[in-house]
This record gives structure tokens, sequence and C-alpha cells, in this order.
């Protein structure tokens, strides 16, 4: 599978973004899909997390009530809304797709379940 994320950019504190995540080559509704993100000089941590059907969805704490994932498997594309952005959000955020059955909060706040990942896509947060 090949991910094209896409939809970073520079916004004000409070400001919202949407990513979007194209992807190609496989059966894209039989995947799980995750977004991460890493800050400069940070580990990549687990921002949110979506099931193959889209019926699960894991949102990491610092994130939720603001960030939604969401899928258009019609479209082989995964989103994630951001709104009520504040500067700690700024970070390269990365899609990535995991084919394992097993969808969990174990297994989908996990990098090492993930087996595809895209480059990335900058958001900056600016206060």
């Amino acid at each position: 599978v090949q991910l094209q994320a896409s939809g970073g950019g520079l916004v004000q504190s409070g400001g919202s973004l949407r990513l979007s995540c194209a992807a190609a080559g496989r059966t894209f509704s039989n995947y799980a899909m995750g977004w991460f993100r890493q800050a400069p000089g940070k580990e990549r941590e687990f921002v949110a997390a979506i099931s193959w059907s889209g019926g699960i969805a894991y949102v990491a704490d610092s994130a939720k009530g603001r960030f939604t994932i969401s899928r258009g498997n019609a479209k082989n594309t995964v989103y994630l809304q951001m709104n009520s952005l504040k500067p700690e959000d700024t970070a390269v955020y990365y899609c990535a797709a995991a084919r394992n059955n097993v969808f969990s909060v174990e297994t989908a706040t996990n990098i090492l379940h993930y087996d595809y990942w895209g480059l990335g896509t900058l958001v900056t947060v600016s206060s």
C-alpha cells in the first residue's frame, strides 16, 4: 500500500486543518488506518486510528474533543479533522495502514502494529 498524506500547513492557534491520506495499491477497506505525529526532538506518538469498516475509532487523550478521524473507502482516503489547534500540536503527521484484523486500543495505538507508512505532512500551529 502506498500512502500519501496532505493537508498540512501553518495555522494560528485555535484554527483548524483537515489532513487527508490517500492510499493506493491494495484493497483499502482491508486495512485499519492510523495517524501518528512526531514533533522535533520527540518520539512518534499515536493520534488517532480507525477500523477497516470505520465503525471503531480511537483518539489520543491529547486530541479528544478536538480531532476526528474518518475514512471514505470509496475514495481510498482517511481523514483527520483537527479543530482548536494548539502550538503543541505542531509536528509532522504520518498516516499508516495495518493489515492485521485485530483492532483494539492496544493494537491501534502501537506503532509496531502498522505495516505501511506515508511520508508525512507538516502541521505548524503558531501562538
